[in-house]
């Protein structure tokens, strides 16, 4: 009964805020604005700044016809799209940008497999930096190769520079065409520190559909009276939640004494699956707020005066019905780097007000909003989809958090032991000599952390990332939309 009268409020506080917006209710949108039509309303639902685009106020149009004279304006869904973001980066790409993240796709079903991890990959992570002394030039470096990929099989490794494909120059108008093709041959690299030339190496690699296993590598390294248990994951995806705890089983039971968590090329992915893996870090907190979610004014007025907890996501102890493996710790070491972003940084922001939290490596990418899946359908949700296409969208919807109500971090999030990562030394992942890793241990024993020296290597200026790039792996997304929120606009 308190489930039904709670849903009866939603529709009417809803219905009452949006009765400008009635007149459209009454007539379908044309066959060749349904898209577009989906676009516009499920931004002026969700978007987190809606308040903030004239474009998408509530009484911006009058009735139906109006909204579709505004539609037929737009020659493409992607278009309307971007003009309807918040100064979205792809307008303003020289650090104005106030939307950095919001997504559409033409297909949410590639979509839906890229948020879990598979895609059409060939299994090469990499860095996109500028070449020395070019502002359009740029050079790539592998950071790691997927398991079971075809880069796996190819003669190819981490530290490895590539500065052109298929004989043409990388440079930051055609490196999204050229490295987006199924298959491509890379023109390999060397750099000696000051200039990055050819050396007539090439490495042809194919693209398959490919799952990647978040779970990169872990051990546990002694040192001294120390076990250190290491993990190094790359993706909060939530499918491989159930190998993520069993894999805090295995560190618990060889009875570690400190923990490092490497998310240096982690970009982010399940709000769920970040709350479960603090848990695991933690345990001592269950029931407590990890972090806390506010939406845009309409959705969140709903939330604050029908159903606060709603706003709140709480440490856990089961997960799927089975219990979680925590480790009870009152520190952690985490490696981050330019590349770590989203729900990584999500960890990092909500243990702080709980446990010490050593944050090792480069400052983080700044992400401190996340996003939802919006369909065409009547709830805006999977059910009753529009069978006359597969569009969605990844709109940026929510900001999080802590408990003590810090979320400001789109600088990033800075590190306790600076260390940046250096392509003339970028080590073994894993290897406790690794630099970053090594910082960790040092930290950890109490031994002389080495830091490590740039001598005449000239750091090379950032551009993007291979996850960047996908868009998708740099997110930070509730699974649904919340069951209460029904569909107000029509």
């Amino acid at each position: 009964m308190k489930t039904i009268l709670k849903s009866l409020i939603l529709l009417f506080l809803l219905a009452f805020s949006l009765q400008s917006c009635e007149d459209q209710d009454d007539v379908a949108a044309p066959a060749d604005l349904q898209i577009n039509n989906f676009v516009w309303k499920g931004l002026n639902q969700y978007y987190l700044w809606q308040a903030d685009v004239p474009n998408l106020a509530d009484n911006r149009f009058s009735n139906q016809e109006a909204l579709n004279s505004f539609l037929r304006g737009y020659s493409s869904p992607e278009d309307l799209f971007q003009n309807l973001l918040n100064k979205p980066i792809s307008k303003f790409p020289k650090g104005q940008a106030i939307d950095r993240f919001s997504w559409i796709v033409d297909d949410y079903t590639v979509l839906e497999q890229e948020l879990q991890g598979t895609s059409k990959n060939d299994g090469l992570d990499f860095r996109l930096s500028y070449k020395p002394g070019s502002t359009t030039d740029l050079v790539g470096y592998v950071r790691y190769i997927i398991p079971n990929s075809d880069a796996s099989n190819k003669a190819i490794k981490r530290g490895d520079l590539f500065t052109g494909i298929n004989g043409t120059q990388l440079t930051i108008s055609n490196y999204q065409a050229l490295l987006g093709a199924d298959s491509y041959t890379l023109n390999l690299a060397t750099y000696d520190g000051t200039t990055v030339s050819a050396n007539g190496k090439t490495v042809s690699l194919v693209k398959t559909s490919l799952d990647e296993n978040p779970i990169f590598i872990n051990k546990v390294i002694t040192s001294g009276s120390h076990k250190i248990g290491y993990l190094m994951y790359n993706g909060f995806y939530g499918n491989y939640d159930a190998q993520l705890n069993a894999a805090f089983a295995e560190l618990k039971t060889q009875g570690i004494t400190d923990f490092v968590l490497d998310l240096r090329y982690n970009g982010g992915g399940s709000i769920q699956t970040a709350t479960r893996l603090a848990s695991m870090i933690t345990g001592q907190f269950t029931n407590k707020i990890f972090a806390k979610i506010k939406w845009n004014a309409k959705v969140n007025a709903y939330y604050e005066s029908e159903d606060a907890e709603s706003l709140n996501d709480r440490f856990v102890d089961k997960m799927d019905g089975a219990a979680i493996n925590s480790l009870n710790l009152s520190k952690i070491y985490i490696i981050t780097t330019g590349g770590t972003a989203s729900a990584s940084e999500l960890v990092i922001n909500g243990l702080v007000p709980y446990i010490s939290v050593v944050q090792v490596g480069e400052t983080t990418v700044g992400k401190n909003v996340g996003s939802i899946t919006v369909y065409d359908s009547p709830t805006f949700g999977k059910t009753n989809r529009n069978p006359n296409h597969k569009y969605a969208m990844q709109p940026l919807v929510l900001k999080i958090v802590n408990a003590a109500d810090f979320g400001e971090y789109t600088d990033g999030l800075k590190p306790t032991l600076a260390q940046n990562e250096l392509i003339g030394n970028l080590g073994v992942l894993g290897d406790p000599s690794e630099p970053l890793l090594s910082i960790a241990i040092s930290n950890i024993t109490g031994s002389t952390g080495k830091r490590v020296q740039q001598g005449n290597e000239k750091a090379l200026q950032s551009f993007t990332d291979s996850k960047a790039m996908n868009g998708v792996k740099n997110q930070m997304y509730l699974e649904k939309a919340p069951a209460g929120l029904l569909r107000a606009l029509k």
